[in-house]
């Protein structure tokens, strides 16, 4: 149920996007917001390649949480749109990572992490993200940075990924970001050996 009220956010949270970065900088020494932007616009071209080769009723999913891209040209939409459909691809629910709302302050639901963004005409603006039931970051304007703030956020604290979004998440992690890299699920390990062939041919 949506509440309209909001938990303070507990003192380990980093409390702005520059501290997110900080922290996972010194971490890993990756900027998380421009590796994982960079990265998706690296692949993007053969991420689209990929999913529009789906079949069956994944297929229709994926195109439908494309088709904003053809009424928009706003970047925010295109990132947007294709994050959504490789959840698809991966046989993942978008709905458990972007919950939308319209006319309350914040959707508050259960401890998974999550983010939370008011409709616009095509797509999700005043992003905010959500962990333990706490509000965690607002007013991020955009879905993909907002992925990559979660990740980062879920990175730094060693939290263990949403077991509904785990192919989700290591595809942030391993393909996007980079980081430990090496063993990969079947599935990742499919779907970057396809956005790889590009580099191959």
């Amino acid at each position: 149920m949506a509440n309209t009220s909001s938990p303070s956010p507990p003192s380990r949270w980093p409390a702005e996007n520059g501290g997110i970065n900080a922290e996972l900088t010194q971490i890993t020494t990756v900027s998380v917001l421009s590796t994982f932007m960079s990265s998706l616009d690296q692949y993007s071209g053969q991420l689209m390649k990929i999913l529009r080769k789906k079949g069956g009723e994944t297929a229709r999913r994926i195109t439908a949480a494309l088709s904003a891209i053809s009424q928009s040209s706003r970047i925010e939409v295109k990132c947007e749109c294709i994050l959504k459909a490789v959840i698809i691809y991966l046989n993942e629910n978008p709905q458990n990572l972007i919950k939308e709302y319209m006319g309350v302050s914040l959707a508050l639901c259960g401890h998974t992490p999550h983010m939370v963004g008011a409709e616009s005409d095509d797509s999700l603006e005043d992003v905010g993200i959500i962990i333990e039931r706490c509000t965690v970051l607002q007013d991020l304007h955009d879905v993909a940075s907002g992925c990559a703030l979660l990740f980062g956020l879920i990175y730094c604290l060693n939290l263990s990924y949403p077991k509904p979004l785990c192919y989700t998440f290591e595809f942030f992690q391993k393909v996007l970001m980079g980081l430990e890299d090496k063993k990969l699920s079947n599935k990742i390990q499919v779907l970057k050996k396809k956005l790889c062939q590009k580099e191959t041919q």
